[in-house]
């Protein structure tokens, strides 16, 4: 804009005049970023109509007041990153992938004071180098930045990234945040932060410093829980080695802090990816008798990285048949969980556990991924996303290769698990069906057959099905797991023929899951209602019916109320139930023949309410 436009605008909104030079850095060819539409360009002001004309991406020409883009609208200077990737395309890309350092420090640079935020930093350079590789590029651009004496990391996204004005050593900037935190946590993530950088000869005179702090740390510090006990035992004694002193003498060793073989899963839970290797070569160490036990109770709870690193170190340790073994008899029992699973599945094609998993790749293996999908959906709250769930879904060929043994029936009961699963949105259990209909035409009824369930829904109180998930929840995340166990531990006290344990936990078993198959297939029938559709016209769910005995001339009330509402001594009855039934479509005056505590009565239909009404 030129001064005349300008003036003009000041001369109408005087409030302006703070920001009159951020008008006058609104000229054709400047770049801008727009809270609302991102970055762009200036390419021209229409006198007449006092606009912008800015090109944003998908948006070209977009007229805007710019008296309205002051407080909206920041114009970068031709030293922005932003502004250079438009007039230095190839400059900046050299710079991506050669020289990100200096890409950061050349970002850095065109900020007042030379500093940004962590998550302002990151935002522009996602749009520098583009989203779909930013987070992999900048993960490594970070370990560099550290160890780079021209720049301040922070540790948090809050704090500021700072070019200095003189170059600090990593190492520098790490002690002296050591020297001036009392965190035993945050001290033992510097000591780490150290141990990753090339420490020079002449910086391991302050090593002794660090070495003290964190010993006492490990040792006294109560912030620390017993899994960055352990991690910060490790770093301290990494610390001890490149100093030359005894690791022996550090106190509590490593060994000392996981002889509870109880808290070893809650450790092996929170410990860092990067140690979890040395945990397993450190439990084995220290429970020469008991590790293999110890192993496959950790894999058991494993989740993510850890159960990879459990099922390499069984390998590894010569235990592939136990291993199979184990797998097997989890499956069987219904205690595979679904990291395991998760691993599994993924794993299955490979050249190095293929062999392994072979036996495993059947449909009994979809029935322990249904229940464990169907679990962990129970458990979640609100629409938390199941990576199992998801990797089935994603996963084009796995129902086929987990199908490829089965016989119609068995697929049909796998089909109907699947439309009862709570894991899945309805439209991925079509998509999922559609798998099982490809390999057997014939399931193509458990379609239709869902398409007639709706019809013969069950009208439901919301109480009562609340009660019934209850009931559900209870079977499946306490009964059956602890049935599980009971099956578990009577299989270790031997010969199974004789094992009368052993056959009533398997019978409880075959009760739990025929109750919980039920409770499955009642939830999926039932539709809540409030009762607030009933009419007074006729009979109906929801109404209150005043029935007068012929031939004694005594009153008796009925609420006709839901499937499981039914409450003999309040006079409740299910619509379901025959009694329910026989009411139901009768009206005022007609008579009905009822058989109540097994004697015939004749009644007359004296009157019909609504449930709701009479509640209130």
């Amino acid at each position: 804009m030129n001064s005349e436009a300008i003036s003009a605008i000041l001369s109408k909104q005087p409030a302006l005049k703070a920001s009159k030079a951020k008008l006058e850095a609104m000229e054709p060819g400047s770049y801008v970023v727009h809270r609302s539409w991102g970055f762009g360009q200036i390419k021209d002001y229409d006198d007449a109509d006092q606009k912008l004309v800015i090109d944003f991406k998908g948006k070209k020409g977009h007229r805007m007041d710019p008296s309205f883009c002051v407080g909206s609208m920041d114009v970068l200077s031709p030293k922005h990153i932003l502004a250079r990737k438009e007039t230095e395309p190839a400059k900046i890309k050299q710079l991506i992938e050669d020289d990100p350092v200096q890409l950061v420090i050349d970002t850095l640079s065109a900020y007042p004071n030379n500093a940004a935020s962590a998550i302002e930093l990151e935002i522009v350079l996602a749009q520098v180098v583009g989203d779909e590789k930013f987070k992999k590029w900048f993960t490594s651009v970070k370990k560099q930045l550290i160890k780079d004496p021209r720049v301040g990391v922070p540790a948090k996204k809050t704090e500021l990234y700072v070019l200095r004005d003189e170059p600090v050593t990593a190492e520098s900037e790490i002690m002296e945040e050591f020297s001036n935190t009392r965190s035993a946590r945050r001290r033992i993530s510097l000591a780490e932060d150290l141990l990753a950088a090339s420490i020079k000869d002449e910086a391991k005179q302050s090593l002794g410093t660090v070495l003290n702090g964190i010993t006492e740390a490990v040792r006294d510090s109560n912030q620390l829980d017993a899994a960055e006990r352990l991690y910060g035992a490790f770093v301290r004694d990494e610390l001890a080695k490149i100093l030359g002193h005894d690791v022996g003498a550090n106190s509590p060793n490593q060994s000392e802090l996981i002889k509870e073989v109880r808290g070893l899963p809650a450790i092996a839970e929170k410990i860092p990816v990067h140690f979890q290797s040395r945990f397993l070569d450190l439990v084995k160490e220290t429970h020469p008798l008991e590790w293999r036990e110890i192993t496959f109770a950790l894999l058991k709870t494993s989740q993510g990285k850890f159960t990879t690193e459990c099922i390499n170190f069984l390998l590894e340790n010569g235990q592939a048949d136990e291993l199979a073994a184990v797998l097997k008899r989890w499956k069987t029992e219904q205690n595979l969980r679904a990291p395991v699973l998760l691993w599994i599945i993924k794993n299955r094609h490979s050249k190095k556990f293929g062999k392994l998993l072979h036996d495993l790749i059947n449909p009994r293996l979809l029935g322990a991924i249904f229940f464990a999908i169907d679990y962990e959906a129970l458990q979640s709250a609100g629409t938390r996303r199941i990576p199992l769930a998801e990797a089935l879904s994603d996963d084009a060929e796995l129902i086929s290769d987990l199908l490829a043994t089965a016989d119609t029936e068995t697929a049909r009961d796998l089909g109907n698990s699947l439309l009862l699963n709570q894991g899945f949105e309805e439209l991925t259990k079509k998509s999922l069906l559609a798998r099982f209909i490809k390999l057997f035409p014939s399931l193509q009824s458990l379609v239709s057959g869902e398409a007639d369930s709706k019809e013969d829904q069950l009208l439901v109180s919301r109480d009562s099905y609340e009660k019934k998930r209850v009931e559900y929840e209870e079977i499946v995340s306490k009964r059956i797991p602890d049935n599980s166990k009971a099956i578990a531990t009577a299989r270790e006290h031997g010969d199974l023929k004789e094992n009368s344990e052993f056959k009533m936990a398997k019978q409880d078993q075959s009760v739990l899951m025929g109750q919980k198959a039920q409770l499955e297939r009642d939830l999926a029938r039932a539709r809540i209602t409030d009762f607030a559709e009933a009419t007074t016209d006729q009979v109906s769910v929801g109404t209150v019916v005043d029935l007068r005995d012929v031939a004694s001339g005594k009153a008796v009330r009925y609420s006709v109320l839901g499937a499981w509402d039914s409450d003999p001594e309040t006079h409740r009855i299910a619509y379901k139930t025959p009694l329910g039934q026989a009411l139901l479509g009768r009206k005022v005056g007609e008579h009905v023949k009822l058989k109540i505590g097994g004697v015939q009565h004749e009644y007359q239909l004296a009157g019909i309410t609504r449930f709701v009404d009479a509640k209130s």
